[in-house]
């Protein structure tokens, strides 16, 4: 999946309110590895957004395999969603990349 990140001229830049419109990706999108690295990634990019209101940009993949990204806060990491800024939730296992 990471190669396709090569492509990030094709990946389309949404804003966080259009999360709502969106049918996320049901499998996991990393490896065993890449998704322990991202959690820790969500993790860190929660202290940054919760104590400096930093964002960060996530690529995500939609049910059509599709690959997005949003520019936001990330206000918690639960075990299966992290919630943002304005209460969007995107669910974990879609989460291909964060980027700081």
């Amino acid at each position: 999946m990471l190669q396709d990140l090569k492509f990030m001229n094709a990946i389309n830049t949404i804003e966080k309110e259009q999360l709502l419109n969106f049918d996320f990706y049901q499998d996991e999108v990393l490896g065993e590895e890449e998704a322990q690295r991202r959690l820790l990634d969500l993790k860190r990019a929660t202290v940054l957004g919760n104590g400096y209101r930093r964002k960060v940009k996530l690529v995500f993949k939609k049910s059509d395999g599709l690959l997005n990204q949003v520019e936001t806060t990330i206000w918690a990491v639960g075990n299966s969603f992290v919630t943002l800024k304005a209460g969007n939730t995107i669910p974990i296992k879609s989460i291909v990349k964060v980027d700081f």
